[in-house]
């Protein structure tokens, strides 16, 4: 549950962790894919990003799992958009595989046009599938004003990972999901834990609309339960 990477407790602005938000799909509710992806204890990601997406050869894959790094007591503002549900990681996770925040520039500007000019280079190259660019486009976001509209969603700070997210029950910082389900999700996952039946997800359940004081309630409360044991 802790996370290696720490900020001074003051900063709220700042946090240690991030989070995969999960969405309805296919007659499936978001809570239903929430626990799906808690089962299989895998991400996969559902289509390609960044701004080589419809450029770049087919390998390095430019397929990603994105997560957005805002306080926890501040997750109102992601889940008006993304929902209700979601998985938590600590910061150091992300990094450990490969993953890291993603870096927005602006339509039009000279670091778009530079990044251009490296993504043109590549494309040029006898052996493009090997040039170290396409490791670094889908992280990489152009904002700006486009024929479809306005694509501005630096308010995210999402970080991204490249391909498949795996992780063990252990990794998992938090659960985001309503208050209301609190109690059978922990339910849920005591049974599986009693009849070793299925993986138990044990850390604590954040709500997103929850302030910055009942998050804190809520770590320091799953600590202690940790230390009493």
């Amino acid at each position: 549950m802790e996370a290696m990477l720490q900020y001074d407790s003051s900063w709220e602005d700042m946090s240690e962790y991030v989070v995969h938000f999960t969405k309805a799909s296919l007659g499936r509710t978001a809570f239903d894919n929430m626990l799906s992806i808690c089962w299989e204890h895998t991400l996969k990601p559902a289509r390609k990003f960044g701004i080589a997406r419809d450029r770049a050869p087919e390998w390095p894959p430019q397929y990603a799992v994105c997560f957005s790094e805002v306080p926890a007591h501040l997750m109102a503002r992601i889940s008006k958009r993304r929902g209700e549900y979601g998985i938590g990681f600590s910061k150091e996770r992300l990094l450990k595989q490969g993953g890291g925040p993603i870096w927005y520039i602006e339509k039009n500007t000279t670091n778009a046009t530079a990044v251009h000019a490296l993504i043109d280079r590549a494309l040029a190259s006898p052996q493009q599938e090997s040039e170290p660019i396409w490791f670094l486009t889908p992280f990489i976001d152009v904002m700006g004003e486009y024929p479809t509209g306005s694509y501005r969603f630096d308010w995210e700070r999402e970080w991204r990972c490249r391909g498949e997210f795996d992780f063990k029950p252990e990794d998992v910082a938090f659960l985001v999901l309503p208050e209301s389900f609190h109690a059978q999700a922990r339910a849920f996952f005591l049974e599986h834990q009693k009849e070793n039946t299925g993986p138990a997800y044990l850390c604590p359940y954040l709500a997103a609309t929850w302030s910055h004081d009942q998050v804190q309630h809520a770590f320091s409360e799953a600590r202690a339960n940790v230390g009493g044991r």
